[in-house]
């Protein structure tokens, strides 16, 4: 039977590895506090731009596509779903939402996980939405053949309502113990070994994910998206997972793996967000300084629709412009044409 308390569980992730990434989120977060109240205004662009694109990301992890404008269309709530992966990504956008807003006063409770998955469902027939799951299920793997084999066996449906029960009321009790940032790591492992739901578990355990970090402190996932770092990332992310369940059943699983990937993506966000700040808040920086500057500090290539998602507030035709000044002066390099044309910075004539 899984026992549920983090006492004496936590101090074993204190590695100096985690140790160093928890003082380097906690840096972060203290010196873009005051950053973020004194730049509210300029930051809107930025908060907007993370929402679009964490909706996108967590969906696409889940195998939920549309179309790029009708996906721009439903993230920003200016057209209504045609389908059931268009109806799953305005419900993700409108629990992402909730999430942004109200946080506060979301409890971490079985009853307001059951709302928040109504939620995610509410443009979606379905008559299993808003209750737990009311069958067994299995996570399965799937390899480069197609052959698939047993990757975990969650909780079984009847235990289910008491699992989430009592893996909230660990959380409760662990709060004044525990660092926040490492609890609401395992929290989300042991969601993710509960399965709760008969769908939605992946996207659930995402929006959790901001939930837990909005609720002690950690905002950075408003401006930069977390879901899109693991969607980059994401089969990392399936490795440390698949390490950090290994034995939960029986209380010997290692939360450690799962726990530090997840710190990474936190730093991850926090540098992001300090370097798109920096760009976005320099008086001394035209709109094309900062498209420079950008291709120039990115790693790999970027394509012209990247620049004009990273960059809202910035025309077509002023990125257009920009990218054919740079081509002529040899800054940047082209590759490929028409649609799938993407840029590089030229390291050779710097």
């Amino acid at each position: 039977m899984r026992n549920y308390s983090y006492k004496g569980k936590w101090e074993k992730l204190l590695t100096p590895e985690i140790v160093k990434k928890l003082t380097l989120i906690n840096e972060f977060k203290g010196e873009q506090r005051l950053f973020i109240k004194a730049h509210k205004d300029e930051l809107k662009e930025l908060s907007e731009l993370a929402k679009i694109q964490s909706t996108e990301a967590s969906n696409k992890i889940e195998g939920i596509f549309t179309s790029d404008d009708r996906f721009k269309s439903l993230a920003q709530a200016k057209t209504t779903p045609r389908n059931r992966n268009e109806s799953e990504i305005a419900g993700y956008r409108d629990v992402l939402n909730t999430i942004h807003d109200s946080y506060e006063y979301i409890p971490i409770s079985a009853s307001y996980f059951l709302q928040l998955h109504r939620d995610l469902y509410k443009f979606v027939a379905k008559n299993d939405v808003g209750k737990f799951k009311s069958s067994d299920n299995i996570i399965r793997e799937t390899d480069e053949k197609g052959n698939e084999r047993l990757r975990f066996r969650p909780v079984p449906a009847w235990e289910t309502p008491a699992a989430i029960d009592e893996l909230c009321k660990a959380y409760a009790d662990a709060k004044e113990e525990i660092d926040p940032l490492i609890l609401n790591a395992m929290f989300i492992l042991d969601f993710l070994c509960i399965h709760p739901f008969n769908d939605g578990n992946g996207r659930m355990s995402r929006l959790l994910t901001l939930l837990l970090l909005y609720k002690t402190g950690f905002i950075v996932g408003k401006y930069i998206s977390i879901e899109k770092i693991i969607e980059e990332s994401k089969e990392t992310y399936y490795e440390v997972l698949q390490d950090s369940l290994v034995g939960w059943h029986e209380n010997e699983n290692d939360y450690k793996p799962f726990v530090n990937y997840m710190l990474g993506v936190i730093v991850n966000a926090y540098k992001e967000f300090e370097s798109r700040t920096e760009l976005v808040t320099n008086p001394n920086l035209t709109k094309s300084d900062r498209i420079r500057e950008i291709i120039k500090d990115h790693i790999g290539t970027i394509t012209k629709a990247e620049l004009l998602e990273m960059n809202p507030d910035i025309s077509d035709t002023t990125v257009q412009r920009t990218l054919a000044k740079l081509l002529k002066n040899n800054d940047i390099k082209k590759i490929g044409g028409g649609r799938y044309t993407k840029y590089t910075w030229n390291t050779e004539e710097q």
